[in-house]
């Protein structure tokens, strides 16, 4: 059984199921979100348009997406660029996400059936592995799913959407601190958050979703400003 559902990136498209826009939106989504476009590079439409295959309007339309999701910037000249977080934008992301995440945990807690904790406690056990192996695309990748897969039981798509885009703003910073740390110092604090919700208490699922963000993010923050 698949344990996360399969949005790696490709480097071409598979022309025939999504229309191409959408495709190339998927899977430009995906490099941001793991890291594989890390924060400060350049790139340009036709740059994209070679390397994936595509006509430049449906990279274009993707690009708008993007920067509408503030998971890229426009630098002009058919430039555009992940951007770099300062560390103001990193404590207003703290607070941002501790605010919404624990409050879709909060709400996912009381929907959340005995199969589906345990779905996210095999999550967490290939995380681990991950970590102990120091695989850090295998990392962000289970990392992202075990939040995704909780949040997904919250029945709150407006915090959804809004957690989905700060995750797109600050997955390839944390891409940076694993490939420069990496995986072993990061915090994990995913079986508090499981042992909360098989108890049923939300207040204790959201506290310990709150700490798990903040103790990431602050190591993010370090390794940033220290760099």
């Amino acid at each position: 059984m698949d344990l996360i559902k399969n949005k790696a990136s490709t480097s071409t498209i598979d022309k025939g199921k999504q229309p191409a826009h959408e495709q190339v939106y998927q899977t430009l989504r995906s490099q941001i979100l793991f890291g594989e476009l890390v924060p400060g590079q350049p790139v340009t439409i036709q740059g994209l348009t070679d390397s994936l295959g595509v006509g430049m309007t449906p990279v274009r339309e993707a690009i708008r997406r993007l920067i509408s999701d503030g998971a890229l910037v426009f630098q002009g000249n058919r430039r555009v660029s992940v951007p770099l977080l300062s560390p103001g934008d990193i404590q207003e992301m703290i607070f941002a996400r501790t605010s919404i995440e624990s409050e879709l945990s909060r709400r996912a807690t009381s929907n959340l059936q005995a199969e589906d904790i345990d779905h996210l406690e095999r999550l967490d056990t290939h995380l681990d592995r991950m970590i102990a192996d120091g695989d850090v695309g295998g990392y962000l990748r289970l990392n992202q799913a075990f939040h995704e897969t909780l949040y997904s039981h919250a029945n709150a798509p407006i915090l959804s959407d809004l957690a989905e885009r700060l995750w797109l703003r600050f997955g390839p910073s944390l891409r940076v601190v694993c490939g420069r740390f990496g995986t072993q110092s990061l915090p994990d604090r995913h079986k508090d958050i499981i042992s909360a919700l098989r108890e049923g208490d939300a207040e204790k699922a959201a506290k310990a979703t709150a700490q798990d963000i903040e103790q990431g993010m602050e190591l993010m923050s370090d390794a940033l400003t220290s760099a």
